[in-house]
């Protein structure tokens, strides 16, 4: 889909509506456009961005936007001091290729009845998708699919029966 770059237009589009109102964290910044989506509608977001040079450049991209802060370093580091969430924008940080490690700590980000948002899948792909089937699976999550583009799909997912 996006091989690591920025958001396409239509995740960008479904990140602002999402956001409205919400405070947001997002896991692989990349260039910043995602998180700006967000920062249109959202009360606050939090994003995180593993790599320097994306870092510097996401930086540049978010200035002047007054609700958004931009960390670098591992999201499952620095996120969860600053949650919970009303929505988690996942777009990197391991889920997707380790699902099993990883989904458990997104999801304790999550504030009961939060939105958790994965994009870059590909439409119906049931067979050897471990994060569609990990998502779909977890106890605390209610998901669903949804196309973003003819060839491209998203996972938004709700955070049910969160433990108090």
């Amino acid at each position: 889909m996006t091989a690591g770059g920025s958001s396409i237009a239509e995740v960008q589009q479904l990140l602002s509506v999402l956001a409205a109102g919400r405070r947001c964290a997002e896991a692989g910044t990349a260039f910043g456009d995602g998180a700006a989506a967000m920062a249109r509608t959202a009360a606050s977001v939090v994003t995180v961005e593993l790599d320097p040079v994306r870092s510097r450049l996401a930086r540049e991209r978010l200035a002047g936007l007054d609700n958004v802060e931009l960390l670098e370093g591992d999201w499952q580091a620095l996120l969860p001091s600053r949650g919970p969430f009303e929505l988690v924008f996942l777009d990197g940080g391991g889920v997707k290729h380790e699902p099993d490690e990883h989904l458990p700590h997104a999801v304790a980000l999550l504030a009961e009845d939060g939105l958790l948002l994965l994009d870059d899948f590909t439409p119906g792909r049931d067979v050897g998708d471990r994060a569609r089937a990990a998502i779909a699976a977890h106890p605390e999550l209610v998901a669903v699919e949804i196309l973003t583009t003819p060839a491209t799909a998203a996972i938004v997912a709700t955070r049910v029966g969160a433990a108090s």
